[in-house]
């Protein structure tokens, strides 16, 4: 094992700690913006990092079909090529190409699939998913799994489950070991308990620099997933760190972190940032609301990101109604800056074991709504 975990603090199950990697070391609780195709959309990577985030997420499927892993290794690996220095988390493809259904074709051996691009036929293995993300040279590789759709019966969960822990195997074997590098566990199992525990014990006899719990965020709501998460984390090991992909909204992380997760990922504050959707204490603003024409205050009062330091609710509507790049570009770093600051506050809490007040003033605040009058 070649990634370093320190547990710093824990407050009943939310944990504090550091992962050290090759390329930095991650404060956790943690959030990872996605760069999908080694961009985080609309933002230059030192404007992300400007935001407080210590790791990026970006994805194999995407990046083996364009530019290619073998052009991205030639320019040096993902980090030269999109000039991020710090550390960077690959996802092995299971997911993207779990979303191929009708492209896609499930056996023991891999998922055949045809490439959204340009249809050409591609055999995606543990093995080769191993591969493409070595050559990417992202400090965490995450194990090739299939993504447990929702809802799933027993049966069909236990099939799933058991196939991705023989494919974590597989690809435990192929990760290549190096310094400031490592490899993932993903626990499967839908909504079950006992398949969970089945799948926590195979991984953990396999043995891995971290696990995540994959199968959730997929369909099941809130409550679904936080029953799941009751239990999941628990099943894990205590001296490693856990990763709940693709959470979440701000509410989602603060309720898994407070169930023992550390490490997060969403396309959320990206995605809502191309839509004039923007993400503040108070809960979330359409800023394409007629309401916002003649509003001279900041999208958020107290943020301290460039949107709300330089300029007005007022600006920022014109921006998205006259369909402006610039209006993107501001409120994706708002929203990215505004998750980074949860995840501070979080660790501050956590730190001066204040985390049962920090998550009351969260949800207090959540709840009071954005403010209506001028």
């Amino acid at each position: 094992m070649s990634l370093k975990f320190d547990l710093l603090k824990t407050s009943n199950k939310a944990r504090l700690g550091q992962l050290h990697t090759a390329h930095g070391t991650i404060d956790t609780p943690a959030f990872m913006p996605v760069g999908t195709c080694a961009t985080v959309k609309a933002l230059k990577p030192e404007t992300v990092a400007g935001t407080g985030a210590q790791i990026l997420l970006g994805n194999t499927y995407h990046l083996m079909l364009r530019p290619g892993e073998d052009l991205v290794e030639k320019m040096g690996g993902l980090h030269k090529f999109m000039n991020w220095d710090k550390p960077i988390l690959t996802d092995s493809g299971g997911f993207q190409v779990m979303s191929l259904s009708e492209l896609r074709k499930i056996t023991e051996e891999g998922v055949e699939f045809r490439s959204h691009l340009d249809g050409t036929k591609i055999m995606l293995t543990p093995e080769y998913s191993m591969q493409i993300q070595h050559k990417l040279d992202s400090n965490i590789t995450m194990c090739f799994d299939e993504c447990t759709p929702y809802p799933a019966t027993h049966e069909v969960a236990k099939d799933s489950m058991q196939m991705s822990m023989r494919w974590a195997k597989r690809s435990k074997t192929a990760f290549v070991n190096r310094d400031g590098y490592g490899i993932f566990g993903i626990q499967q199992g839908s909504t079950f308990e006992d398949l969970r525990k089945e799948s926590s014990n195979k991984l953990t006899e396999i043995g891995f620099d971290g696990y995540a719990i994959g199968g959730l965020a997929v369909g099941e709501g809130q409550e679904e997933m936080f029953k799941a998460l009751d239990f999941a984390p628990d099943m894990l090991p205590t001296d490693k760190p856990r990763y709940l992909m693709g959470v979440g909204r701000p509410d989602d992380i603060v309720g898994a972190v407070d169930r023992g997760v550390d490490m997060f990922d969403c396309v959320m504050p990206t995605r809502s940032g191309r839509t004039a959707l923007g993400f503040t204490a108070r809960g979330t603003v359409n800023i394409r609301n007629a309401r916002h024409k003649e509003d001279h205050r900041p999208f958020e009062e107290g943020c301290d990101c460039d949107l709300c330091k330089n300029y007005s609710r007022s600006y920022l509507h014109h921006l998205f109604k006259a369909n402006e790049i610039l209006g993107v570009m501001l409120l994706t770093e708002h929203n990215i800056r505004y998750y980074q600051r949860l995840m501070a506050g979080i660790r501050k809490a956590l730190k001066e074991d204040k985390f049962e007040e920090f998550k009351e003033d969260f949800y207090k605040t959540q709840a009071l709504g954005d403010i209506e009058e001028l």
